[in-house]
């Protein structure tokens, strides 16, 4: 079928020519109206947007998309009012959004997601984050994908679709971390020798805040074991090397005050061989 075949389809066999000056002036006063409404809205846009900081990166995403449907409306309406058959545009107009919405299923889903991202700032660049499995420091937010760069320096770009739906865990956004650890000493250490232990060794460290106060428990009554539970907090930037430094410490407070931290032990009994003539046990 030729394209003038399809045009002539489309407007329903239409004579172009015989198009009254009337008609034209209506059209163009539909255009113009039509114009002068799509800068009204926009400009309203506009100043909705400004006052919602989150999604100040979709402004300009958000403007174009409503721009583009706004001057389709604008163009049917003028097309109506030439007389124009809409019935047969309307529907090619849906085939065709229906085959791009599925060639762009995933793009589009990861799309939504970084708007849904956006809007909701779950996280801001240069937050620590767990994503389901992947960990690291955020180092952007896309429309289409978010960045982590890992500790192990990798960069790894996850689909916002998946970002959107997943479980995130953010340990910066509240500025304070506490770390817990366990500690576990022998039952011939006293109890008030071990946490006296334990508070020398948290008094190393002025990374330890003191609001919240840190902590020191007796936890459990083991086997062969006491275990000892000390909680306490820093900033998120201290964490980790405050974290290491005081297991490091822990031991040679525990040495200065005496306690005795266990470790198993092995005991092996050799049983002499049976005199001769008797039967081995």
């Amino acid at each position: 079928m030729s394209i003038d075949a399809i045009l002539n389809q489309l407007t329903g066999g239409m004579d172009w020519k015989q198009l009254s000056l009337s008609v034209i002036l209506k059209t163009a006063v539909v255009v113009a109206v039509g114009a002068l409404l799509i800068k009204l809205v926009l400009r309203t846009v506009d100043k909705l947007l400004s006052r919602h900081p989150s999604i100040e990166p979709l402004r300009r995403t958000i403007r174009s998309a409503l721009s583009i449907v706004l001057w389709i409306l604008v163009g049917l309406v003028a097309l109506g009012t030439l007389g124009v058959n809409m019935s047969s545009i309307i529907a090619l107009l849906s085939v065709a959004g229906l085959a791009v919405s599925l060639a762009l299923q995933n793009t589009l889903s990861n799309l939504a997601g970084g708007i849904m991202v956006l809007a909701s700032r779950p996280f801001s660049i240069g937050d620590y984050v767990d994503v389901d499995d992947v960990s690291g420091t955020v180092s952007m937010v896309g429309l289409v994908y978010s960045t982590l760069v890992t500790a192990e320096n990798k960069e790894i770009y996850i689909p916002n679709s998946q970002v959107s739906s997943a479980k995130i865990i953010n340990y910066t956004r509240l500025g304070k971390r506490r770390f817990e650890l366990t500690f576990s000493t022998s039952y011939d250490t006293p109890t008030q020798a071990a946490k006296d232990a334990l508070w020398d060794a948290i008094g190393q460290f002025p990374q330890i805040l003191d609001d919240p106060q840190p902590v020191v428990y007796l936890s459990a009554y083991n086997t062969s074991s006491i275990d000892y539970i000390v909680r306490a907090w820093t900033t998120t930037d201290d964490y980790w090397a405050t974290y290491y430094a005081f297991l490091e410490a822990v031991r040679p407070a525990f040495d200065r005050h005496g306690v005795v931290m266990p470790y198993p032990h092995l005991n092996v009994h050799m049983i002499p061989p049976a005199p001769q003539g008797q039967p081995e046990l």
